[in-house]
């Protein structure tokens, strides 16, 4: 990787400290094919990876007409810079949603008319060694040749919670470990405390005495609401992370033993990065929305090598 291009200036520090590639801050709306012809150099074998934005094809917005939102053009985007630089190898990730929209039909024509081989599809975290039930739309394309979708090890283990999380050190709500910053779990209220004190690992609220019940849960649409302010279990994966995943009720984001919330660093390792991994400089104090969105918005790192090595076997057979 040599370089990657946001929009989000909060992900230079951890794009360029642990990959060590350039930041390079801007709007892929604005991107030209000469920037990305500077980028590659004379390489003779070059990559674009892509995701747009997923919150206007996310199954939260179902129903919802998003098709006017400022991200829903960012694909077609993507597709423009594709055709006009005509990489030798293309890769995106994103909701499964996305699939049943017509935005994506354009983006995998465009991919076709301009020479590539393209395959897509759902892939299961769990199957590729994530700790986390995440389903995610992959697609890969190729000028060298046909290239497939990674396909999971066969017979592979399930990762779980517990072999992921299970020997950092315990917190408590509002506190952090010393020696990790990130390690720090959301202060919750004395009712929220209640109502995780309540909750039993991959229970629900209906565990709870009624009077922990919160105003949502009272109405008969309360029933659909069966994963908020729920507990994880130790023995199974987690949850699909998200960028809201320290606070407790926003999904089954409660600790399976410990009466808090997910910290940072449980969030990261669930999402498939490695244990160091350093999302703010030495010293600084992170704060939980923004870290928050770059752990929830990015393509787990097991998901990324299981493409890169497509790739790689599909340029050495070129």
């Amino acid at each position: 990787m040599v370089a990657g291009f946001d929009f989000d200036e909060s992900c230079r520090y951890a794009y360029e400290t642990n990959i060590g590639a350039d930041f390079i801050h801007a709007d892929i709306a604005e991107v030209t094919p000469e920037q990305l012809r500077e980028v590659w150099g004379d390489a003779p074998v070059r990559l674009l990876a892509g995701c747009a934005p997923c919150q206007p094809f996310s199954s939260h917005r179902r129903g919802a007409d998003t098709s006017e939102e400022k991200n829903w053009s960012l694909l077609q985007h993507f597709g423009r810079l594709v055709a006009e630089t005509r990489p030798e190898h293309v890769t995106m990730e994103n909701v499964v949603r996305l699939m049943r929209m017509p935005v994506f039909d354009e983006f995998v024509a465009t991919l076709r008319a301009s020479g590539y081989a393209v395959d897509y599809r759902t892939i299961h975290g769990p199957a590729f060694g994530l700790a986390q039930s995440r389903r995610r739309l992959i697609l890969v394309a190729s000028r060298l040749g046909v290239v497939r979708v990674p396909n999971p090890e066969p017979n592979g283990t399930v990762a779980s919670v517990r072999e992921v999380i299970g020997a950092l050190p315990p917190v408590q709500h509002g506190e952090a470990d010393p020696n990790d910053s990130l390690h720090r779990a959301r202060r919750m209220t004395p009712l929220n405390l209640a109502r995780m004190q309540a909750s039993l690992p991959g229970g629900t609220w209906r565990d709870w005495p009624e009077e922990l019940l919160a105003a949502c849960h009272r109405k008969a649409s309360g029933a659909s609401f069966q994963a908020f302010y729920g507990r994880m279990e130790w023995d199974k994966p987690s949850p699909t992370i998200t960028t809201q995943s320290f606070s407790f009720g926003t999904g089954r984001f409660g600790h399976p033993e410990q009466d808090r919330s997910l910290t940072m660093r449980e969030a990261a390792m669930l999402q498939g990065f490695p244990r160091d991994y350093a999302f703010v400089e030495d010293g600084a104090e992170p704060a939980m929305a923004t870290v928050g969105k770059l752990i929830g918005n990015a393509v787990p790192p097991p998901f990324g090598r299981a493409v890169g090595e497509v790739f790689l076997a599909r340029t050495a057979t070129a």
